[in-house]
């Protein structure tokens, strides 16, 4: 009875769900991923066994290797991606939107394609001189794609605060005393849930995008030397900008 229980709960069918789509083994990977890069770094600092550095630094390359694997020939899609934004009809979006989107697009297509070949140097298949100079490349190219989404969240943020202020004015003077009155209650979570409007989820989304992009820029900045933070700092960040994605990926598959 307990194991049918457990083999039949809610959560474990959600968990199949989850882990059947590739995202969410992405993002699983990616935190698992991270964090180890940030025990590597942690472990070392505090002059742990060679070996307990050696085993998450095992972890952060075999499970970077297997992510990179995951993702040979992503990049066609995300070309496709920046056609479909380009060929987006001008009234049905934003122009700085679309072409943000089509920069953010076209960088992390360059990024993977790129990252494709680099890969194959890097598991020993076909070494090449370039390999290296193609990895820095790489991370130009997302970096770039991250600072058009970090652009674009920015400006969507701004907009979506304009026009909540903007409702808000409109309001009648009972109607503003109510939305003051559930801003003070503390509810729970599902009651908060049903209480946000479309533009606060809109908000609450695009801040957590946001926040995640300007996590994930850390990784390629620090990787070109754009700014001088250690593992210890690109591996929290890289967690941070994984579990966002992770609870996100996790919400799509309820």
């Amino acid at each position: 009875m307990v194991a049918d229980a457990l083999i039949y709960h809610p959560v474990v069918s959600h968990y199949n769900r989850f882990v059947a789509t590739t995202v969410g083994r992405d993002k699983t990977l990616r935190t698992i991923q991270y964090f180890s890069r940030f025990l590597a770094w942690y472990t070392y600092r505090t002059n742990s066994p060679a070996a307990t550095v050696a085993f998450f630094e095992a972890i952060k390359k075999n499970f970077g290797s297997v992510r990179k694997a995951m993702r040979l020939g992503k990049f066609v899609e995300h070309f496709k991606a920046a056609a479909v934004a380009s060929d987006a009809k001008s009234g049905s979006i934003d122009p700085v939107v679309k072409y943000l989107a089509v920069g953010r697009q076209l960088g992390y297509a360059f990024y993977m394609m790129l990252d494709n070949l680099a890969y194959f140097d890097q598991c020993g298949i076909k070494k090449f001189e370039g390999a290296a100079r193609m990895q820095r490349e790489a991370s130009r190219a997302w970096l770039a794609g991250l600072a058009c989404n970090i652009a674009a969240g920015t400006y969507q943020l701004y907009n979506l605060r304009v026009a909540v202020r903007k409702q808000r004015d409109s309001q009648d003077a009972e109607k503003a005393v109510e939305v003051k009155k559930l801003e003070r209650c503390v509810y729970r979570r599902a009651e908060v849930a049903e209480a946000l409007t479309p533009h606060d989820r809109d908000q609450r989304a695009t801040q957590l995008q946001l926040i995640s992009d300007i996590c994930d820029s850390i990784v390629p900045s620090a990787a070109l030397g754009l700014v001088n933070f250690d593992d210890g700092i690109v591996g929290l960040a890289g967690t941070t900008s994984s579990l966002i994605g992770l609870f996100a990926a996790w919400q799509k598959t309820a």
